[in-house]
């Protein structure tokens, strides 16, 4: 095939990359925000993008959030693939924060405690809501028993909170981005403006010159 890598990445290797990009996270970083400020859309659409992708990284909807920001983007009326770059915000080197300032704050709105000295950890809960969703489908499916209590505390310790107190933080993050945003990169599509029509400008220049000088030797010269 044509478009088929000619080296294939070990499954360890491709896993690892997706927590840490070849080049770094940096790298990563700088290309998207040079994807961004390249596209060819109004500064303000732009930031709209960008709003509703960092906002979504504040939601716990993993593994969905690129079509919840382009959801969003839409009804804002932003550039869709804005938003989709802009879920970079939320990353393994973010995710812990994130998580941790998401969980607190919906815990606080709520009026309920974090409990930290439970029977069960953070992960313990993450991997016994899993457990009751793949026991209780098998369970439909064979007519067996089913329970809910793993998934039940997962919801109302782990899962409501985060949603609650993600709109907050999102909203903040979301509104500082987008007025970040704005100036930035109308700044740049003013420069990037400015470079192409001097580029225009200076092939023209040479265009007229080369004219010029081909109508100066086609001139008959006196004897």
């Amino acid at each position: 095939m044509v478009f088929k890598r000619r080296d294939t990445r070990p499954f360890l290797r491709a896993a690892f990359e997706l927590l840490w990009p070849r080049g770094g996270w940096a790298r990563a970083f700088q290309y998207v925000k040079h994807r961004v400020r390249r596209l060819p859309d109004q500064p303000e659409r732009i930031a709209r993008g960008i709003w509703a992708g960092v906002f979504t990284t504040f939601t716990p909807f993993y593994g969905i959030h690129f079509f919840i920001a382009a959801g969003l983007a839409t009804a804002m009326r932003g550039n869709i693939l804005a938003s989709l770059m802009a879920t970079f915000f939320g990353n393994p080197l973010t995710y812990v924060p994130i998580g941790v300032i998401s969980l607190q704050t919906g815990h606080w709105l709520l009026g309920a405690e974090m409990k930290e000295e439970t029977e069960r950890s953070f992960g313990g809960k993450f991997v016994d809501a899993g457990g009751d969703l793949w026991h209780n489908l098998k369970g439909v499916a064979m007519g067996e028993p089913r329970d809910w209590t793993g998934l039940s505390i997962f919801y109302d310790e782990i899962f409501f909170p985060y949603m609650v107190g993600g709109i907050v933080p999102g909203v903040v993050s979301a509104t500082i981005a987008y007025y970040v945003s704005v100036p930035l990169i109308r700044a740049y599509q003013k420069r990037r403006k400015g470079a192409i029509k001097a580029k225009f400008e200076a092939l023209k220049a040479k265009a007229a010159a080369k004219a010029a000088a081909k109508a100066a030797d086609a001139k008959p010269k006196p004897d």
